[in-house]
């Protein structure tokens, strides 16, 4: 009778808001939302965004770097959000998997292999079906049955890389004695950003020969 169950939900509550703020990569704080400056609020998302506005830099950078594919085809750049946004939908997807079984105790870090194995199934699934079906989107789009594969196989790609970085981040975190909601969304879309770009122009330089 010491602990109450009030005390236990006020627990489970607290615990729950604080791995959705670090998810969405703002610094956790015990107090609520209107109680909090304006100040305090812009300190606890200043360095994430700051972080992550550096690390998307890297992107425009990969990007520049291949700009001449860009004068010769340039409806390929027509396609680099839709490439960017799957990759990052795919990535949240399998963390947010990932850290609510490990949240739950459902999944241990030694569960890596079979995380591995099984993801990797459901991006050949996914990514299969999408690519197929973009293929076609961007044929039509582009009236080029080339830059339709393009897309495709780098979508294919994309999926696997994203869901293989959203599976095993949360478990590196959690091996390494850190909280795994910090490998969410924001991060995990970063990286999953400069590997599609890079893959990206890499498959259209090999198929179109830019």
């Amino acid at each position: 009778g010491i602990v109450t169950a009030d005390d236990v939900m006020e627990v489970i509550q607290n615990e729950a808001t604080e791995d959705m703020e670090k998810m969405a990569a703002i610094t956790p704080s015990d107090e609520s939302y209107l109680k909090t400056s304006v100040f305090k609020h812009a300190k606890k998302r200043v360095f994430w965004l700051l972080l992550l506005t550096l690390s998307a830099s890297i992107t425009g950078a990969i990007i520049s770097h291949f700009e001449d594919a860009f004068v010769l085809v340039p409806v390929l750049v027509s396609f680099i959000p839709m490439l960017m946004d799957t990759g990052g939908n795919c990535g949240s997807q399998a963390s947010t998997l990932i850290i609510r079984g490990l949240a739950l105790g459902e999944i241990k870090t030694a569960d890596y292999l079979k995380i591995m194995f099984k993801e990797f199934r459901v991006s050949l699934v996914c990514g299969v079906i999408l690519s197929i079906v973009n293929f076609f989107v961007v044929w039509l789009r582009s009236g080029d049955p080339l830059v339709g594969l393009v897309v495709a196989l780098t979508l294919l790609i994309t999926i696997c890389v994203a869901k293989f970085i959203g599976g095993m981040l949360p478990i590196l975190a959690k091996k390494i004695k850190l909280d795994p909601a910090i490998m969410a969304a924001p991060i995990i879309s970063t990286l999953v950003d400069c590997i599609t770009i890079v893959c990206y122009f890499l498959i259209a330089t090999a198929i179109l020969g830019l």
